[in-house]
């Protein structure tokens, strides 16, 4: 079975540290870090090089064999400073992150693709590439729109972020999804979703933050999405629990819904 990480989001009570810990009892291969807040307000944490957050999180790292792939999540608005981030860059980076997960809430298309472009050469500097996610409440919303703002961009690291919710539920297939050319698609997340597609933002906002099921116990094409996908994209696993789970019960379940779909019986 090809290798699966667990988003942060999937267990963003736990510290980074703690969350490594958790994902190798249950399987993973890697983590992503929320380093940044997917809206105010919302839980991230910082690992500054040199802290004890740092070293703590780094003997987790090679006492399990994980990696850090990935961090999140950057909203690029109409305000958004690419050189702001860089010290958060820099500490993931020596973690050994690789992407950084962003959306896109800009509505002049021109800006945006213009702060993607300044995002990824900033990225570059320090040898990250940057994934664009689409979501269905924001004016990145379907997965040509990432696409669209990846490609105008032009940069070598750039590239699109297929999570499965956000990927079926605005209007993409797994066709679709196959004629992406491979440079473009490093990153794809699964998760499962059951019923009709919401018809509001904020139900498909609730949805995508409280209404994810483990890979398999819905009805979203996930087998057709992971053959459309190129085989070298990283596949991640990314589902929030419900209050009062526990911890290793909730990735064990989320472990074996990859399995499910990665080796159908």
């Amino acid at each position: 079975m090809r290798p699966v990480g667990l988003a942060h989001f999937s267990a963003i009570e736990l510290g980074p540290a703690e969350l490594v810990s958790a994902a190798a009892r249950a399987g993973f291969a890697a983590v992503g870090l929320r380093l940044f807040p997917a809206f105010p307000g919302a839980p991230c944490y910082a690992v500054p090089q040199g802290s004890r957050a740092a070293r703590d999180l780094r003997r987790r790292l090679d006492d399990t064999g994980l990696a850090v792939h990935d961090i999140e999540f950057v909203v690029i608005d109409a305000d958004f400073r690419p050189q702001t981030l860089l010290p958060v860059l820099e500490d993931a980076a020596a973690l050994g992150a690789r992407r950084l997960s962003v959306c896109g809430q800009d509505g002049d298309r021109a800006r945006l693709i213009d702060s993607f472009a300044a995002l990824c050469a900033l990225a570059d500097r320090i040898g990250m590439g940057v994934d664009l996610e689409n979501m269905g409440w924001r004016p990145i919303r379907a997965l040509s729109d990432s696409l669209a703002v990846v490609r105008a961009a032009g940069a070598s690291n750039g590239g699109v972020l297929a999570d499965a919710l956000h990927l079926f539920r605005n209007g993409a297939t797994a066709d679709d999804l196959a004629a992406v050319s491979p440079p473009c698609l490093r990153h794809a997340q699964l998760c499962d979703a059951r019923g009709p597609s919401p018809l509001t933002d904020a139900l498909r906002m609730a949805e995508a933050r409280g209404g994810r099921l483990p890979p398999g116990q819905g009805e979203l094409p996930l087998s057709a999405m992971l053959t459309a996908l190129p085989p070298d994209a990283h596949l991640s696993v990314e589902v929030p629990m419900n209050g009062g789970q526990d911890v290793d019960a909730h990735l064990a379940c989320l472990m074996r819904g990859a399995r499910s779909v990665l080796l159908p019986a």
